[in-house]
């Protein structure tokens, strides 16, 4: 009777059962199962690893915590089995106190696995997070050992016995602790299932990605609803007294949180309705930048300097937004030039064309294309038409590229840009003509020009020759 009241009925039976057959047998049952955890943690633990790299994935924050654990969930599940069929016909004391050790264990990294799953999505753990961690394994090693002395029957009976209130409520330290162990558990588990299927639904390609961000955030949304609903009815907490504060909660947003639920409300029409997509280059009050992600309640433009800036999606809704980029996110530009009377123009299109293939960023399809524009006072206008990929981007490189090629081509075939011709006629006396042309000829700011004039054969000196 003392020994019973000292030890609890496991470590009892340890010892009732050490130095006896059984226990080797036991020993020997415990090692084939871990041994045969092991090889089967290792299997899943390349299977999982494959899975990731087919699906081109990164390496997912918690992780390692998920391989930590497969090691002692399937040893237990093992040793379970185990302990279950030799039961009824040898003593399973060893089976049963391992039992503890490895479903605790695999409870902790468990846990990890989700929390940083849920909390540690941007692939940091945060000091809480690590507080919490270290909070959650003592209270489990603190379980185990409850389990192992056999006195987690008295600890639930004095918890029980402490009373106190919270408000109206009269609670116990049992009730308070087990519905707090409730609430985090179906909020966590929500998060989780929320991550999950965020996951699942930004990698669903044939849906819009605005779409997709819609789906995900009102999926998650809903499930953390639900789980705190769920968790209010399980500790016993009237759910009704919810609707006065949706009342409150309604007022208050009509009145001091008008334009945060406004905002979130023009998130969700952006979202919806897909005027803004993530990589448009947009202007709006003046600022110009490219969208780079678009929340519920605000967008992030990067600005051509490198600033990113929040715009409320409010002002995305009610002011007017330039979209300079399109749904095909091709643009379309055009190259105007000017040939000579002379020259051949079946070979001018046709070096047009070849000017703008080969450039960076000009489409082959749809093709380049070259027009006869009309007959100009000088020569034959000519017209090259091209499309440019991601025009959002600028056109400027790729069109000076084009003109470059336009001008090196005509250049080597021959195929000449007018100038822009005049015929000028003096009116007056020749000697005054003369008298002019003589002035303008001594007048050093003129120079070549002034010689040219004065050159016979140019068509002002024979007009002047002529008196015309």
């Amino acid at each position: 009777m003392t020994q019973n009241r000292i030890l609890s009925h496991m470590l009892a039976d340890i010892a009732r059962d050490y130095g006896q057959p059984v226990m080797i047998w036991q020993a020997s049952t415990l090692l084939g199962a871990l041994l045969v955890a092991w090889v089967l943690a290792r299997l899943v633990a390349r299977a999982l690893e494959s899975r990731r790299r087919a699906r081109q994935e990164t390496a997912r924050f918690g992780s390692e915590s998920l391989r930590k654990a497969l090691f002692p969930l399937l040893g237990g599940l093992l040793v379970w089995g185990a302990q279950t069929a030799l039961a009824e016909s040898m003593s399973t004391s060893l089976l049963e106190l391992a039992l503890v050790p490895l479903f605790g264990i695999a409870l902790i990294y468990l846990v990890f696995f989700i929390a940083r799953r849920v909390f540690g999505r941007t692939g940091h753990a945060h000091a809480w997070l690590s507080i919490a961690e270290k909070l959650v394994s003592v209270l489990v090693w603190i379980g185990m050992g409850i389990t192992v002395l056999g006195i987690q029957d008295e600890v639930l009976r004095w918890m029980a016995s402490v009373r106190f209130r919270v408000g109206n409520a009269h609670m116990t330290l049992l009730s308070f602790t087990t519905g707090l162990m409730w609430v985090c558990a179906t909020v966590v588990f929500a998060l989780w299932l929320g991550s999950v299927y965020e996951d699942r639904v930004m990698r669903a390609h044939s849906v819009d990605a605005n779409l997709r961000v819609v789906l995900s955030r009102v999926g998650r949304a809903l499930l953390l609803l639900a789980a705190v609903l769920v968790s209010f009815s399980l500790v016993g907490i009237d759910i009704t007294v919810l609707g006065v504060f949706g009342g409150a909660l309604g007022v208050g947003l009509g009145l001091s949180l008008q334009k945060i639920a406004s905002n979130y409300v023009s998130g969700f029409i952006i979202l919806i309705d897909r005027s803004l997509r993530l990589g448009d280059t947009i202007n709006v009050a003046g600022l110009q930048g490219m969208v780079t992600q678009i929340t519920t309640r605000y967008t992030k433009v990067r600005g051509l300097d490198g600033i990113e800036t929040l715009i409320p999606n409010e002002k995305l809704v009610t002011d007017v937004v330039q979209n300079h980029s399109s749904y095909l996110t091709r643009g379309y530009a055009k190259a105007a030039v000017q040939i000579a009377y002379t020259s051949d123009v079946d070979q001018a299109m046709a070096l047009l064309v070849e000017a703008a293939h080969g450039v960076e960023r000009v489409l082959e399809d749809p093709a380049p294309a070259a027009y006869f524009v009309g007959f100009g006072a000088d020569g034959i206008n000519l017209e090259l038409g091209y499309w440019i990929e991601e025009a959002a981007k600028g056109t400027a490189a790729t069109r000076s590229s084009v003109n470059r090629n336009i001008w090196r081509l005509f250049g080597e075939h021959g195929i000449s840009i007018p100038y822009a011709r005049r015929d000028i006629h003096l009116v007056g006396a020749l000697p005054a003509v003369l008298n002019g042309a003589v002035e303008l000829a001594q007048d050093p700011s003129i120079g070549a020009g002034a010689n040219e004039m004065r050159e016979p054969g140019t068509p002002l000196a024979r007009d002047a020759a002529t008196g015309a």
